[in-house]
């Protein structure tokens, strides 16, 4: 009679044996969140990574534009009327406008002022527009009431109508001037965005176990509401960042935005449409400039708001 070997299943197998007996080690299962499933999406999605190079290689032209040109619009000698409206050549790559002055070194230098008033727009606008929808959102009750009745009355004014009579009362704009006002014509939007997204956040299960442990109410707001209530304010956000810039280009093309002698890419368009059928370089490259920026934040919050909502997956 054969013997019967009988093979434990649960036993180690014989390179494990030959190892020490341990088993192989297992790797740490990943831990799935609404941030790192958008941060892993972002970095496939190729619209995103086009526009945040874009965007990035905007931010390095407005903060150092003496990487990108060697001269300087505000220098004494930067223009010249004996080469005014003269074309683009390999010396001169834009030519130059109605005033003899370069127009490639105007752009790059326009980048900041433009750029830095949508940043500056859309900061002032979320701090504000956030900290406010907090609050009305959270209390609720008369405070809410009165937060959103206010918010009505700036919703019933166009916001570049509104920037237009602001600044035509105002006198004189600069960066600053105009950032204030963009932003006191665009908080009520990220406003209700975040009452809309507390309210239907603040009865969540994670919410009534954060207070039955004895949780305070300044740690359930920024600790549990704010994060899970911030992703659709980040979204139009970022959008609104390329509307602002567009949006300061309209006022200073009409003369009530940034005035001479800063500059800014609508400041060059509104000084090249008159002569634009004897000179299109001059209002075409600080056009494209314009609509390249306005492009780029677009798409990167195009691409944040599909990899932020659940429904698009």
């Amino acid at each position: 009679m054969s013997d019967t070997i009988v093979v434990d299943p649960e036993a180690p197998s014989g390179s494990a044996a030959a190892a020490g007996g341990q088993e192989p080690k297992q790797k740490p299962e990943r831990v799935a969140s609404l941030w790192s499933d958008a941060l892993r999406d972002l970095r496939r999605n190729p619209v995103f990574v086009i526009g945040a190079t874009l965007v990035l290689l905007l931010l390095i032209v407005s903060a150092v534009p003496q990487l990108f040109t060697s001269g300087s619009p505000f220098a004494n000698d930067a223009c010249d009327l004996a080469d005014s409206l003269k074309r683009p050549s390999a010396d001169h790559w834009f030519g130059f406008d109605v005033q003899g002055c370069d127009v490639y070194t105007r752009t790059v230098w326009s980048a900041r002022n433009s750029i830095v008033v949508g940043v500056l727009t859309t900061t002032l606008v979320t701090v504000v527009g956030c900290l406010l929808g907090l609050l009305a959102g959270w209390v609720g009750g008369v405070l809410d009431s009165v937060l959103s009745r206010f918010t009505e009355i700036f919703f019933a004014v166009p916001s570049l109508l509104g920037g237009m009579l602001i600044m035509s009362f105002w006198g004189s704009g600069n960066v600053l001037s105009v950032s204030m006002v963009l932003a006191a014509l665009g908080w009520p939007q990220i406003f209700r965005i975040m009452r809309a997204s507390v309210i239907a956040n603040k009865h969540n299960d994670y919410v009534v176990a954060a207070k039955a442990l004895g949780a305070g109410n300044l740690r359930i707001t920024f600790r549990h509401i704010m994060p899970n209530a911030v992703a659709p304010v980040i979204v139009v956000s970022a959008i609104s960042l390329g509307v602002y810039i567009g949006a300061e280009a309209a006022l200073s093309y009409l003369g009530i935005g940034v005035q001479p002698p800063q500059i800014s890419w609508g400041l060059m368009i509104s000084d090249a449409s008159n002569r634009f059928l004897e000179a299109p370089h001059v209002l075409l490259f600080p056009a494209a400039a314009l609509s390249v920026t306005v492009l780029a934040f677009i798409m990167v919050g195009d691409a944040v708001r599909d990899a932020l909502d659940p429904k698009l997956r």
